[in-house]
């Protein structure tokens, strides 16, 4: 079998050769030769053409994020990032992901750490899946300008006129393709959107931030306790569960740190079950790109609450797992192209 050929960029020489050491051991990877900084990995892609790079954020010369650009501009090719812990690492990464980079791991603050066997398995599962990645599809490509929209949100103040609850999940490829939906959602919407992104702790926040300054409607991370209010989204923390609580006539969020479901924590299973336990019957779920199977038994317990369904489609899915997934279950109302999964979701819940 061919294997995938891998461009490991960074500066350290140390962190060049664990990646590559860690690359090696597996037999369906090849890591063809080091960068050490954007300006060269550019040039040894020419050369090479590897079925992807893994891209350090921080280097000399040209940082990770330039090389990125540039990459996406000149010949597109699946990129993971390897990002720091911190919150200008997170911002970084969210960039990242942003410009067109698939996925991202986070380096360990001690870098001996990398050569742990957690570390290695998520490396290695991180490139196979993203060498996959749909870098084509209209997910990975901005089809509208998202214009600054933060302060223009003026949400419903009473809680009596939420009349509908959106159940969002995503993975690979989510943080680019919720900029398609999240910002298109009117500042008067109904509902309240429940959004969880397969993330380590950190990153989450950052997500939040950068979504709630392109939105009309306030999005912010998930904290214990929050009500449910129309006109905000709520982002599942990373390293937590996020289940819903029937509080006082509110809906309350209680985050948890129960086992990992399907790997995950958040796992969009255990949002849409807890909403689907409720017995609600003004829920609504949207199933996006991501590898792997997590929420697809939510939402079929969604549809089985006479909730209304919807699953991105193959064509716009940087990776179509999820949504594959789900689909397979006969449980979607309808499939259609991420650019369109806002409307649906407005035309729904009737703004």
């Amino acid at each position: 079998m061919k294997k995938i050929k891998v461009l490991v960029v960074d500066d350290s020489a140390f962190m060049r050769k664990i990646i590559s050491d860690i690359i090696n051991l597996d037999d369906t990877l090849n890591a063809v030769d080091t960068s050490r900084n954007g300006k060269e990995a550019i040039e040894k892609i020419k050369k090479l053409s590897p079925d992807i790079v893994t891209m350090d954020v921080e280097m000399p010369i040209m940082d990770g994020i330039t090389a990125l650009k540039m990459i996406m501009k000149q010949s597109p090719l699946p990129v993971v990032m390897l990002s720091s812990l911190t919150k200008e690492g997170a911002d970084a990464t969210l960039k990242a992901l942003e410009i067109g980079a698939v996925d991202f791991i986070t380096k360990p603050t001690n870098i001996f750490k990398m050569s742990t066997e957690n570390m290695k398995q998520q490396l290695t599962e991180k490139i196979k899946i993203a060498s996959r990645a749909n870098i084509g599809s209209k997910g990975m490509v901005h089809s509208r300008k998202i214009e600054n929209v933060h302060g223009m949100s003026t949400p419903f103040k009473e809680t009596g006129s939420m009349k509908k609850i959106v159940a969002i999940g995503t993975s690979t490829g989510g943080p680019r393709a919720l900029q398609e939906v999240i910002p298109y959602l009117p500042k008067n919407i109904p509902a309240s959107i429940l959004i969880v992104q397969h993330m380590p702790k950190g990153f989450t926040k950052s997500l939040a931030e950068r979504l709630n300054n392109l939105s009309e409607i306030h999005v912010k991370e998930a904290e214990e306790g929050d009500i449910l209010l129309p006109g905000y989204a709520y982002i599942a923390p990373g390293g937590y569960h996020v289940k819903i609580i029937n509080s006082a006539n509110n809906y309350k969020i209680n985050l948890t740190k129960e086992e990992l479901v399907s790997g995950h924590r958040p796992s969009v299973d255990v949002m849409m079950n807890s909403l689907a336990q409720l017995k609600l019957k003004n829920l609504v779920g949207v199933i996006m790109t991501g590898m792997g199977s997590d929420g697809a038994e939510g939402i079929k317990n969604i549809k089985l609450q006479k909730g209304y369904t919807i699953a991105q489609d193959e064509a716009t899915c940087v990776v179509y797992g999820m949504p594959k997934a789900a689909v397979n279950l006969n449980c979607i109302d309808k499939i259609v192209p991420l650019q369109d999964i806002a409307t649906m979701i407005t035309k729904y819940v009737g703004v």
